[in-house]
């Protein structure tokens, strides 16, 4: 049965990377340095692929499969100004 209290976040972070890797063990030290700091990259590379799959979907950027590097992108030169105007309309609102 789930615990009905509230978990934190670090303990829910923790917890994550306990269960993707369940033969690790280390320090409260090592796991503050190394295993917080991977969990924190997988958290960012989820974010960028989200991002990623958007700006393909939106037309500002194009995928490039390629056999021997998988997945690249680059700039959609024909939605080079909407990307600009989009990254100006931004700024200006901040």
């Amino acid at each position: 049965m789930a615990p009905r209290h509230r978990v934190s976040r670090p303990a829910r972070e923790i917890l994550a990377y306990f269960l993707r890797n369940p033969a690790a063990a280390d320090s409260v030290e090592g796991i503050a340095r190394w295993r917080l700091l991977e969990e924190a990259i997988h958290h960012k590379v989820l974010e960028t692929q989200k991002a990623l799959e958007w700006l393909v979907e939106q037309g500002f950027l194009i995928e490039v499969a390629e056999p021997h590097t998988g997945r690249l992108f680059r700039l959609n030169p024909e939605r080079q100004g909407q990307a600009e105007a989009l990254l100006e309309a931004k700024r200006a609102n901040d």
